[in-house]
């Protein structure tokens, strides 16, 4: 999702979950490759990323309608900044890449979806969230964005096998 915004041109908000503890973000994520589009990184004790610099983020951008969420533990922090964007006065579509969250439970997944749509959430795939992006192969991102899902289908195959079907990596 990293190198799809990258691409798209979307600017890219990340946050931490108490670093000191944690650690970084792994540098294998790629956000340095973003460049300008690199928001800063946020560190946080939440659960949620919604914290008040994610919300001033925000709020300096009225015209984001729509946030793509992806990360790690699904069932907590994925959750919960769900449930926080659609709680702001300001009216998000969050939307959750199904091959992007992952949890140290799989069991947890197929419930964490369902609870998600139920609360107003878009599940979608990461290659079926890129072509929506894009949206038609004259948008002058389709090229790049073409050769990118060519040349990371396997990968994102392999992804989804694990995290959305439990087989073994």
């Amino acid at each position: 999702m990293v190198k799809l915004a990258k691409i798209l041109g979307i600017e890219v908000v990340s946050t931490t979950q108490y670093a000191k503890v944690f650690g970084d973000i792994d540098p294998g994520v790629g956000l340095d490759a973003l460049g300008s589009l690199k928001l800063p990184v946020i560190d946080k004790s939440l659960f949620s990323m919604v914290t008040d610099e994610v919300k001033a983020i925000l709020d300096a951008r009225p015209h984001i309608e729509n946030v793509v969420i992806f990360g790690i533990e699904g069932q907590i922090c994925v959750l919960q900044t769900t449930l926080s964007l659609l709680a702001l006065p300001k009216k998000y579509t969050p939307y959750i890449v199904a091959d992007g969250v992952s949890s140290s439970a799989t069991f947890e997944l197929p419930i964490l979806f369902d609870r998600l749509r139920q609360e107003g959430a878009r599940v979608s795939t990461s290659e079926s969230l890129g072509f929506q992006l894009v949206s038609t192969s004259a948008n002058p991102h389709f090229k790049p964005f073409s050769k990118f899902v060519k040349e990371t289908k396997e990968a994102t195959t392999k992804a989804g096998e694990v995290l959305l079907l439990g087989k073994s990596a």
